[in-house]
């Protein structure tokens, strides 16, 4: 079951409350710099970021906000923008009040909000969101944690009978530090539905265990995100080993993938690798879905591969127009299979299937649409072909889900507790639609 949180307003973007886990992003560029930054916010955006977060870390890039606004208002892009402060975020706030007040919420981080006088500074950004109306995410980090709680913390763990081992009171002091400024920002006068926390780490199997303890203290809705999680396939599957579980258990109600990019690199890729986590767990669906065989010694030929890239990036390529005018195509299931061994069955689980002929095979190809052979595919121009039947399934199937009149009825899905219905035509009313054929 989903755990029960109250529903946060982040820019019009509802986070929390029983709705869809909401994707963020960070931009990497120098906020001081908005043309810049408007660039990339709207990369990000494109890409399918809800919520895109930039830092203001000194006086040069709080001046820029409004520019980064109004360069964002001419680019089209109205996606929310997350202000990330460090240290300093009580004085920037107060010094520079349009940026406090374009902002649809602020990121700040108990650890470090100013040095002897914290409390006092973190109730002074708590009072700029009140009269703003805004947002903020108590974003604790166990690389900048509070020194003065862990020290006392610790101290009392040592006093013990029977201590705690340190991780044990390492991830204590963090849902501690948490709950703890929860629960200042509410006595300062923040409204609980104005509140999500957040509490970060960088190891896979202490990230579950923090979120688990933290989870079942509080109704803020949870921030979930593999600090520093690295680069390429590391930073990938570690966040992917570590955000899964707590998502299936219904922890988590706005998640980001923290990837190192490579020099130059595409900063969307953690939007795309976010994505890919959801509808991989069945939670939200993105984008169609193509499954493909790894291939082995059955598979010599690398054309299956090089079709799988194709019908891959012509979808996402078609993708901007289906979803405009096809409501539902995101669900979309496709399989690009190498031989006989999985390929028909593989083919018939799918949406559509095409079951390429491995070594040594008859070279032919057989079509599966909605689990029945369609139609078998020969000869060169295979690639070109199902793509025509791609594009003619989506249009038949998904118009006539939205039609009026149509033979159409919803259908179930279920993940994370949440059930998603779908306009999709009966077993009969599909084929109909999509009568076989025999070539």
């Amino acid at each position: 079951m989903p755990r029960k949180t109250r529903q946060v307003d982040i820019g019009g973007v509802k986070v929390g409350g029983g709705g869809p886990v909401v994707v963020q992003s960070m931009t990497n560029t120098d906020t001081a710099d908005p043309a810049a930054t408007a660039l990339q916010v709207k990369a990000l955006a494109d890409a399918g970021s809800e919520v895109v977060r930039v830092t203001v870390n000194n006086k040069h890039a709080a001046a820029a906000v409004p520019e980064l606004f109004e360069r964002l208002a001419d680019l089209g892009c109205t996606v929310p923008i997350v202000g990330d402060f460090h240290y300093n975020g009580h004085i920037l706030l107060r010094d520079f009040p349009r940026a406090a007040a374009l902002l649809s919420k602020y990121r700040i981080n108990p650890g470090n909000v100013g040095t002897s006088r914290r409390d006092e500074n973190f109730q002074s950004i708590v009072r700029i969101a009140v009269e703003n109306g805004k947002a903020i995410r108590i974003g604790v980090n166990w690389g900048s944690l509070d020194q003065r709680l862990l020290t006392q913390m610790m101290d009392e763990n040592g006093r013990r009978e029977n201590p705690k081992d340190a991780g044990d009171v390492l991830r204590d002091c963090i849902v501690e530090s948490a709950t703890r400024s929860a629960d200042l920002a509410g006595e300062t006068g923040l409204g609980a539905d104005r509140i999500v926390l957040s509490a970060k780490v960088s190891g896979v199997r202490d990230l579950i265990l923090v979120y688990r303890q933290l989870a079942p203290l509080t109704e803020y809705p949870l921030h979930l995100g593999l600090t520093e999680a690295g680069m390429g396939s590391k930073g990938i599957v570690a966040t992917a080993a570590a955000l899964s579980p707590l998502l299936l258990d219904g922890i988590g109600d706005t998640i980001r993938v923290s990837l190192t990019p490579r020099p130059g690199g595409d900063r969307t890729e953690e939007v795309r690798v976010a994505q890919q986590i959801l509808q991989s767990l069945e939670i939200r669906s993105f984008e169609p879905q193509v499954t493909a065989c790894p291939g082995c010694g059955r598979t010599t030929s690398t054309f299956f591969q090089e079709m799988t890239e194709d019908i891959q990036g012509h979808i996402r390529e078609r993708m901007p127009e289906w979803r405009r005018i096809y409501p539902g195509v995101e669900d979309l299931k496709v399989a690009v299979m190498g031989c006989v061994v999985n390929g028909p069955g593989e083919s018939k689980h799918a949406d559509l299937g095409i079951s390429l002929p491995g070594t040594f095979e008859e070279p032919k190809a057989p079509v599966y649409v909605d689990g029945a052979h369609y139609r078998t595919l020969k000869g060169d121009g295979i690639v070109e072909e199902f793509k025509e039947i791609l594009g003619d399934y989506v249009a038949r199937r998904y118009s006539a889900a939205v039609s009026a009149g149509g033979a159409a009825r919803p259908f179930v899905t279920r993940g994370r507790g949440r059930t998603r219905l779908h306009a999709r035509p009966s077993g009969i009313a599909r084929l109909a639609r999509f009568p076989r054929q025999e070539r």
